[in-house]
């Protein structure tokens, strides 16, 4: 537990300016709701006529004059990308640090195993997630009430329980990086997050491209296809969690036999 709370205390700043952040600009979104929605029927029309650039973020089968269609657009593109590159920081440099930051030496030589310091680092990503994302789920309903809209419990659900799958795939597949640098890899696990984003962008676009959907986390994160079904893809759900437990499973078998200088 010691760990846990040491490494919780050095990142409590980064979570709360990720935290605050996303969470501002979801409520902001939301609260331009009421203001737009006499247009948002005329920009639907619009934006599902525009062809590939529509279909890339879903826009041609969701509806924008309502809250939940301009809720999984406008919203989920803010806390699909900044969890996710927030999940991706958390796990990209939590076991590296040690060796960049010189201070493995100090870590190693307390009677302590590398099986529970890679347990004890790996608790800790999960907990800033788990806590970022219960955060911005009470400022989402209340944000939702604030405007007097009715909250779509189902949809909102499911939405959030994707993209909080979609940052545990990443933090879990970046931990596993982490365990393989020496250096710090903030810039690899930002890399990876805007790389699974456009990934599936890329899948949206081109038919013959959809098979990356089963590579890209952000392809059971879509809103227009949960809202469409009322459920996630279990499919592509078990995919991703498998990519992230393979992550996991990689960094407690490299650290655990790495030479760490």
């Amino acid at each position: 537990m010691t760990l846990i709370k040491h490494e919780l205390r050095q990142g409590r700043i980064s979570f709360l300016i990720w935290t605050a952040s996303v969470g501002f600009l979801l409520a902001v979104c939301v609260f331009l709701f009421p203001e737009m929605e006499g247009q948002m029927e005329d920009v639907g029309d619009v934006f599902s006529s525009m062809g590939a650039f529509s279909g890339a973020f879903g826009m041609d089968r969701l509806n924008f004059g309502t809250l939940l269609g301009f809720y999984a657009i406008e919203c989920g593109n803010v806390l699909g990308l900044g969890g996710a590159f927030f999940a991706a920081l958390c796990g990209a440099g939590i076991l590296s640090k040690e060796e960049k930051d010189r201070t493995a030496e100090f870590l190693l030589t307390h009677p302590v195993s590398r099986a529970r310091i890679v347990t004890e680092k790996l608790v800790s990503v999960y907990a800033q997630i788990i806590a970022m994302n219960l955060v911005i789920y009470g400022i989402s309903l209340d944000s939702i009430a604030a405007i007097g809209e009715s909250v779509p419990w189902k949809e909102l659900n499911l939405l959030h329980l994707a993209y909080f799958l979609l940052q545990a795939e990443l933090a879990g597949i970046c931990f596993g990086i982490s365990a393989f640098v020496r250096r710090g890899s903030a810039g690899i696990g930002l890399g990876i997050a805007a790389g699974m984003y456009f990934l599936n962008l890329v899948a949206n676009i081109a038919q013959a491209a959809e098979f990356l959907k089963y590579i890209t986390p952000f392809g059971y994160a879509e809103g227009a296809d949960i809202i469409e079904k009322g459920r996630l893809d279990g499919g592509l759900v078990a995919i991703g969690l498998a990519m992230g437990a393979a992550g996991i499973g990689a960094a407690y078998g490299k650290y655990c036999g790495k030479d760490v200088r």
